[in-house]
């Protein structure tokens, strides 16, 4: 693809987070007239024009190119009239693609985003090739172009997805689809259909076996992983607790710093990225022995009086939660306190209840779409905040027992993102607990 010239063009941005000011260096740099717009005033560089308020639809009519950030909502009409007039509207990673020069391992799905983008860059590093990673989790792609990398590894969301047209990954995986960002999206259907545009174009796609909506169009089994036996591609032999590949013992499970059956998914997602790379066992055995997992994702927080206190406040959609919800099946007689809550996102909790009522113990409900979760189990609680939901599964547990976070919903209706969530309960279990 020929790079584009991007000098003298007439280019809005609109968002103007990280991801948009990191856009309006990268254009600046390149000679275009940029106009930063956002709802909330924000404060450029010297000499770039700043909107705040309402889109001004006068100005995205008369721009050349309109960036949005991934925050910012395509379908809305203004930026609508503004296509129907003829102007481009494109995405941080579609402008990164026109000039990224980079191999590219590309990562998406609904959970497990950002702990397999880690894992394939701890792979490819201990393999002794250079990789950064970025997209959703830390650096904006665009300050990625430069960075001197062999490979770039790129945690990509459906809403940097859903304007993605000339990506060319050398590998491509959907790790998983299951009902999220229905407020963005609308329908499941937009939301699963936005993920499928991460294959467009890739050389390998890498496919979850035992989840359809994750297939691309020619799907290979050879390219896939799963906890369901196949002769070819990336198994689980769950009697001896080994990943099997191609029909062969390739790594224990006791060889994995990450536990739980959710984790096993991540790991065999991450060996399929980096196999046709070239990356040896060594390397792959080395990179999954370090790598102990990220904040907030299943994170042991405590066992004070042999209770096991977790935080998977990055489960923000219901997905996240059955595939914790899974990995705590085999507990023995152990029982499981569930608090979960906040911003539904428009969700339809009804997938949830058959865990909720054959695995969990006790449920405990807050924030905004608590009392729709609670109505799903009898016998549930709900509480106001962290700290008494935290408190009240304190005085009831005994030696052996598990007290999971695991919201099934988004923060924002009472925090400042998962990871000030995933905060709060680490505070609240250590000052109940001690």
């Amino acid at each position: 693809m020929q790079t584009p010239d991007l000098k003298h063009m007439q280019v809005v941005v609109v968002g103007l987070g990280l991801t948009g000011k990191s856009c309006v260096a990268f254009l600046n740099a390149q000679g275009a007239k940029v106009i930063g717009m956002d709802r909330n005033p924000v404060e450029l560089p010297s000499g770039i024009q700043t909107l705040s308020g309402d889109f001004n639809q006068e100005v995205l009519l008369n721009a050349d190119l309109v960036v949005l950030s991934p925050g910012v909502n395509p379908n809305a009409k203004e930026f609508q009239n503004a296509q129907d007039a003829g102007v481009e509207v494109i995405g941080d990673v579609e402008l990164f693609a026109r000039f990224n020069t980079i191999p590219v391992i590309a990562i998406t799905g609904s959970n497990g985003k950002s702990t397999v983008t880690c894992l394939v860059t701890e792979m490819l590093n201990c393999a002794g090739m250079k990789a950064q990673m970025g997209g959703n989790i830390g650096t904006p792609v665009l300050d990625l172009l430069d960075c001197g990398a062999e490979y770039l590894v790129l945690e990509l969301s459906s809403f940097q997805l859903e304007l993605l047209h000339s990506l060319t990954p050398v590998c491509a995986t959907i790790l998983n689809v299951s009902e999220d960002h229905i407020d963005r999206h609308l329908t499941f259907s937009a939301y699963a259909d936005a993920k499928q545009r991460i294959y467009q174009n890739a050389e390998f796609c890498i496919a979850n076996r035992d989840d359809v909506k994750t297939w691309p169009q020619n799907y290979q089994p050879k390219n896939s992983f799963g906890l369901s036996h196949s002769p070819v591609g990336i198994s689980w032999d769950a009697p001896a607790e080994n990943i099997i590949l191609d029909g062969e013992d390739f790594i224990s499970a006791q060889q994995c710093a990450l536990k739980g059956l959710h984790n096993i998914l991540n790991i065999q997602a991450a060996i399929a990225c980096v196999m046709p790379l070239g990356v040896k066992q060594a390397a792959i055995v080395q990179a999954v022995g370090m790598f102990t997992g990220l904040p907030h994702r299943f994170e042991l927080v405590s066992e004070n009086r042999n209770v096991r206190w977790i935080n998977d406040s990055k489960a923000t959609n219901i997905g996240a939660t059955i595939a914790a919800l899974q990995s705590l099946k085999n507990r023995g007689d152990s029982k499981l306190i569930l608090i979960a809550g906040g911003d539904g996102k428009k969700a339809n909790f009804t997938e949830l209840q058959p865990m909720l009522l054959a695995d969990v113990d006790l449920l405990i409900t807050l924030g905004k779409d608590g009392r729709e979760l609670a109505s799903l189990k009898p016998g549930s609680i709900e509480v106001a905040d962290l700290l008494e939901a935290v408190t009240f599964a304190n005085g009831i547990v005994e030696s052996g027992d598990i007290v999971l976070l695991s919201p099934a919903c988004a923060s924002l209706d009472m925090f400042d993102n998962y990871q000030h969530r995933g905060d709060v309960f680490k505070q609240s279990v250590l000052e109940v607990t001690q």
